[in-house]
């Protein structure tokens, strides 16, 4: 099961306001949840430039149904963090990658965001994105029913009639199975027949399958509020999920300043996440695609996700996912869902990670040196799975410690406390 249940979720919460190393003055010059004030503006000279190019208000798609990501992006909306920099700006959601790279395809949205999967396909057909920040690490899973005689994957090896297994083909959900299958001597064909099936389908754990693989909200929708079935593998072993938020590249030639609004934005979305998790709670059931699911529920997916690792893991690190990513790309061209063969210097370049570490500068933090969720001590190599342990929701015993020593490079303030150098 997935860390930090509704049980232990009060005394999580609690503790993230006093996690880190104080002192005793306040400054007086940041919101609350530690944003410089005043705010930058962003110049006529960009406005005009959006203007003439038809982006006014400036359109940022976004996925309600994926965790972590979501609450960054309504809470961005609902706070108008966009435009107390001088943007107009409007929100659009949207179902599934597929639809949000169809419409940024087209430049009817100027900044989006998608899995590993589809902003592969962007890359591949050489629509001009950049990667300017990332998302938390997500779970995938294989869950059984809760009477499922089933404990881990190993126990689909060998079976007199192979194991019908839901997951919707063409995911990442599909690419960690494979890869976990492989490494478990798991033959697809031979010990399980994947089915392709929609994630509405299975919540319900229909009958006849013998286990299904989805993505969070999901898992804990099943796992944590239906109670339903049960965890027998994790993705996190087996391929580290990257979650990436992206502009259009003319933005990034033409206007700057605006990009680096968009960044410190979601930066500054997760902060005050971060510190009123309830507020974003009460803000993310204003979506139509929410407003039913329990706010205990929502406030374990924030416990599990935004609040889960420093604040600093959405700065990307694009030589470390062009690597980690190789796997998938050479998995997409063999089964020819690529026109052509990615390099991992054609991925790493797609990204503009400069507007990421000025933010963290700006907040007075240190450029993190490598993913917030590998430890200095971790003994992997990309590409070689079974990874070991590494920090995420299936590992962890509670919140990283933000600000620890070494990660400011000057007095930052949050939640009234300034924590020093």
């Amino acid at each position: 099961m997935l860390i930090l249940h509704r049980r232990a979720l009060g005394g999580f919460l609690a503790g993230l306001a006093i996690i880190g190393i104080a002192g005793t003055a306040r400054a007086e010059t940041a919101t609350p949840w530690g944003w410089p004030q005043p705010y930058e503006q962003v110049s006529p000279k960009s406005i005009a430039w959006l203007k003439d190019k038809g982006w006014w208000p400036l359109t940022v798609g976004f996925q309600p149904p994926w965790t972590g990501h979501n609450a960054i992006n309504i809470v961005a909306d609902r706070l108008q963090l966009l435009q107390k920099r001088g943007i107009e700006a409007k929100f659009q959601p949207f179902g599934s990658g597929p639809d949000l790279n169809e419409a940024f395809t087209a430049a009817r949205i100027q900044v989006g965001a998608t899995g590993n999967f589809p902003y592969t396909s962007l890359i591949d057909r050489k629509v001009p994105a950049r990667g300017i920040v990332n998302y938390p690490v997500l779970t995938h899973a294989v869950i059984v029913p809760n009477d499922s005689p089933l404990k881990s994957i190993k126990d689909f090896k060998g079976a007199a009639e192979p194991y019908t297994v839901g997951i919707v083909t063409g995911s990442s959900s599909e690419f960690y199975f494979q890869a976990a299958a492989q490494a478990n001597g798991v033959v697809i064909g031979k010990d399980v027949i994947l089915k392709n099936i929609p994630i509405a389908e299975q919540l319900q754990l229909p009958k006849g399958i013998a286990a299904v693989v989805p993505w969070d909200h999901s898992v804990s929708l099943i796992t944590d509020e239906r109670k339903t079935g049960r965890i027998i593998d994790s993705s996190h072993p087996y391929s580290i999920y990257e979650g990436i938020g992206f502009v259009r590249q003319e933005v990034i030639d033409n206007a700057p300043d605006v990009v680096q609004a968009i960044t410190d934005a979601l930066f500054e979305a997760n902060l005050f996440i971060r510190l009123d998790p309830a507020k974003a709670v009460e803000l993310e059931r204003e979506d139509p695609s929410l407003k039913l699911l329990e706010p205990s529920f929502l406030a374990h997916q924030i416990a599990i996700n935004n609040s889960l690792f420093k604040p600093s893991f959405l700065v990307p690190h694009p030589k470390f996912w062009a690597e980690e990513d190789g796997r998938i790309r050479a998995w997409l061209k063999e089964r020819n869902r690529l026109t052509r063969d990615l390099t991992g210097e054609e991925y790493a370049a797609t990204y503009a990670p400069e507007f990421a570490q000025a933010t963290v500068r700006k907040l007075g933090w240190k450029v993190p040196e490598r993913p917030v969720f590998l430890p200095k001590s971790w003994t992997g190599t990309i590409g070689r799975i079974p990874y070991p342990d590494y920090f995420n929701q299936t590992t962890a015993k509670g919140p990283q410690p933000f600000p620890e020593s070494g990660e400011l490079e000057r007095p930052w303030t949050f939640g009234g406390k300034t924590y020093l150098p």
